[in-house]
């Protein structure tokens, strides 16, 4: 499973190629030479002077000029701004993504990336992939998590297989193929490093980004002990301005907001400290560092009131009551949202 491991501030193997210039098309040019024969029409001294050109002549002014338009459109359209969506860990709080997400399709709200951790790495995985947002809904609402958990304990398998069965057929290995690309975040145990993945396989990646510690086994692979991303960066704004965002919408589901006394550079345990790598996690506590820069690297923050809920607050009525939640927090910020509508 190809991964970032620890890249900050690089660009990544395998990260999202910019938007491509747009071509003028046929069409395009026709709408521009009608424009522009109307326009000339409206003038007396346009008119006068075309009227004493070859025809030949006039036609090639007037290709020449929707040319130069088009190029100039072109040019507009490779510039409109790269769009990134991260969704953050929470556990059961993560019904909320499926109402913020209600709201951005509602809204028509184009995303060209999605990065996820924990249960936003789920439900950023099955967006990135084409799965529509009602399946998402009827998931939560539907889906017997108690029974999931408990027979994951026995098979072993039992979430990873859920997540194949709710992904679209030959799904590609590079994340960056899928209809939006995609990033999830994971920890290696071993070293207490982020770990970013940006190919291979999605579902694994996807489980690998919520095994939460203690709760869920961890995902072994590439000589690494994969557990939840959220261990180091449960709202991973800055993997989305390495995909090239340069709008992030980030749903945060964290509900304690830590002191902003100090923020530190990039954490990496290090191999010759004294210390194991997970006493020199608990004393550091790099992520709540981590979790304000990118809280307030976000351009448009969503931050549902979730107070009352936890991680395990799957029961219906409350799966219900957090989408709800997350449709009307996303609401809040229509205004801003509308402005990056197509």
């Amino acid at each position: 499973m190809g991964t970032d491991e620890g890249k900050k501030g690089e660009g990544g193997q395998g990260l999202s190629k910019q938007t491509k210039t747009h071509k003028p098309t046929h069409t395009d040019i026709t709408s521009i030479i009608k424009q522009t024969t109307h326009h000339i029409n409206k003038s007396p001294y346009l008119s006068h002077l075309m009227s004493q050109r070859p025809l030949k002549y006039v036609v090639g002014l007037l290709l020449l000029f929707a040319l130069s338009v088009g190029t100039i459109t072109a040019q507009h359209h490779s510039k409109r701004p790269r769009i990134g969506l991260v969704l953050g860990g929470g556990g059961a709080k993560g019904a909320a993504h499926v109402g913020v997400l209600r709201v951005l399709q509602n809204l028509n709200v184009p995303i060209h990336c999605v990065v996820g951790t924990s249960i936003g790495s789920i439900i950023g995985g099955l967006y990135a992939a084409g799965v529509p947002v009602n399946t998402l809904d009827s998931l939560f609402r539907e889906q017997d998590w108690a029974r999931l958990f408990a027979l994951e304990v026995v098979k072993r398998d039992a979430i990873e297989e859920l997540f194949r069965s709710l992904l679209p057929d030959n799904v590609p290995e590079d994340f960056d193929k899928l209809p939006k690309p995609f990033r999830c975040v994971a920890v290696d145990l071993h070293t207490m490093h982020e770990v970013v993945f940006s190919e291979g396989d999605l579902a694994q990646a996807m489980r690998a980004s919520m095994a939460i510690p203690g709760v869920l086994r961890s995902v072994k692979t590439d000589s690494m002990k994969l557990v939840d991303g959220g261990v180091l960066n449960n709202l991973p704004v800055d993997i989305a301005r390495q995909m090239g965002a340069d709008i992030v919408i980030a749903v945060d589901l964290q509900q304690n907001q830590h002191k902003e006394d100090k923020v530190q550079e990039d954490y990496k345990w290090n191999p010759k400290s004294t210390k194991a790598p997970h006493i020199d996690w608990l004393l550091k506590r790099p992520d709540w560092d981590i979790y304000q820069r990118n809280k307030h690297n976000a351009d448009i923050l969503i931050h549902p009131n979730l107070k009352g809920y936890g991680v395990a607050s799957f029961a219906k009525k409350h799966i219900e009551a957090m989408i709800e939640i997350g449709y009307n927090t996303a609401m809040k910020q229509k205004r801003k949202l509308k402005k990056l509508r197509r």
